[in-house]
């Protein structure tokens, strides 16, 4: 069946704190056959998308696409969202109802991502019409998020962040797509637990660079995030696109990020730039590699998306392509050494250590359980003052230690107690002396 284009423009702008990070959409300016659109999916072929489909095209491996919402029932998409929440609060229960300044955003990232197309399957002949997908047998999770304006339910985006990544993990995803951008490399606190909990959980994070074009000078979070895997844009050309990419030490891998075509709700097609379709085509190999290799740790993943991206750039890894242009078939089968760190925190650390690290500063001083009181000091009492006694003379302190003075007293007697046997001796003599005539 054929679906026709219908005419319109779109313009998407920027927020200040957490935006979609597609930089520009204008749906085709004519009606043109669905499959016409599907012929004009150049990164099928250029990234080894094609070739990769003979190894796997995702199968059995849910994919959350944490954006605007997904319209489930879109041709391009049926069969494919097979469950969804909303976490802003203004959205449906099932999340495929668009929400935010841009509503059609999360269709347009889930069909790149895993559109199956309609009338047939892709690899028949004749090629199936619509929208076809990197993974188009992998199934969706949607997850609603009110982005780059005020959300009238008052729901921060502190708060819908990790709600959404929570409930991905918590409802199977094995790979998480997150095509938004802040204009801040750090991220909220509140962020740091939700994904450290994908991370133990073992799911790969693909997140967009951001784009130039809407003033984002830098990688932004949650690109910036240890172990998430930030994807650069690229144009038709290969080359590192001026607008719908940033430049950061984080980056990954690159993409195609321009004139790509994209499902709208409402069974309609758009032309659009961005990383925001950068980010699923990187998820859909990620998705292609876990259906692949189902035992494949969320690490090894990373690693072979990485170590086999096509070189580009000097050095490498580098702030423009990261490793390279990602290459689906390589990924997929070339022969690739098992990792067990994942490669990413050779740039940044492990999220564990980048929390202990940098959240120090941030944290309130630690409550200290109060010291133990000391025992009370008794108050010293002084002793009622007594009546002197008088003593006589001869028991007067002179101030001398008790031994001197007895020494003193002792030596004092031995001496009178000599001279007077001295002088009765002389005295003794004397007489006998003058006794016997012998007088001087």
């Amino acid at each position: 069946m054929a679906s026709t284009v219908r005419t319109a423009t779109m313009r998407f702008t920027a927020a200040p704190l957490l935006v979609l990070a597609l930089f520009g959409a204008m749906l085709t300016a004519a009606p043109a056959q669905a499959d016409e659109l599907r012929n004009r999916e150049y990164w099928l072929e250029d990234y080894g998308i094609t070739k990769a489909w003979q190894s796997s095209k995702g199968a059995g491996v849910k994919v959350a696409v944490i954006d605007s919402g997904v319209d489930a029932s879109h041709p391009d998409l049926a069969g494919a969202v097979v469950g969804g929440t909303d976490v802003s609060g203004a959205g449906s229960p099932d999340g495929t109802k668009g929400v935010g300044k841009e509503p059609a955003h999360g269709t347009l990232v889930a069909s790149l991502l895993a559109g199956r197309g309609n009338g047939g399957a892709p690899g028949d002949s004749p090629k199936p019409d619509g929208v076809v997908g990197v993974a188009p047998e992998a199934e969706l999770l949607t997850v609603s998020t009110w982005l780059g304006s005020p959300n009238p339910a008052g729901k921060s985006i502190d708060e819908q962040i990790p709600a959404a990544v929570r409930w991905a993990v918590d409802n199977g995803a094995k790979v998480i797509n997150m095509s938004l951008s802040s204009s801040s490399t750090i991220w909220p606190q509140s962020w740091d637990d939700a994904f450290l909990y994908a991370e133990q959980r073992d799911v790969v994070i693909i997140a967009a660079a951001g784009n130039s074009g809407s003033g984002q000078g830098q990688v932004g979070a949650p690109a910036t995030i240890p172990g998430v895997v930030a994807v650069a844009g690229l144009n038709r050309a290969g080359e590192v696109s001026q607008s719908s990419s940033t430049p950061g030490i984080t980056i990954a891998v690159s993409a195609a990020a321009e004139k790509l075509v994209g499902a709208l709700p409402g069974n309609a097609y758009a032309d659009w730039d961005g990383s925001s379709g950068a980010a699923p085509i990187v998820a859909g190999v990620a998705a292609l590699i876990r259906s692949k290799y189902p035992s494949m740790t969320a690490v090894q993943v990373i690693n072979r998306i990485i170590l086999t991206a096509k070189p580009k750039g000097d050095p490498v890894p580098n702030n423009l392509y990261g490793w390279g242009v990602v290459d689906a078939d390589a990924a997929l089968n070339a022969v690739v050494p098992l990792a067990t760190v994942n490669p990413l925190f050779k740039l940044t650390g492990s999220l564990q250590d980048w929390i202990t690290v940098h959240r120090r500063a941030d944290a309130p001083p630690p409550t200290q359980a109060p010291e133990p009181s000391a025992p009370a000091t008794p108050t010293p009492t002084v002793p009622p003052p007594t009546t002197p006694v008088a003593l006589p003379p001869s028991e007067l302190d002179s101030g001398l230690p008790a031994a001197l003075v007895l020494g003193f007293g002792a030596l004092l007697l031995l001496v009178v107690l000599g001279g007077t046997l001295h002088l009765l001796l002389l005295r003794r003599r004397f007489k006998a002396e003058e006794a016997s005539g012998n007088t001087s």
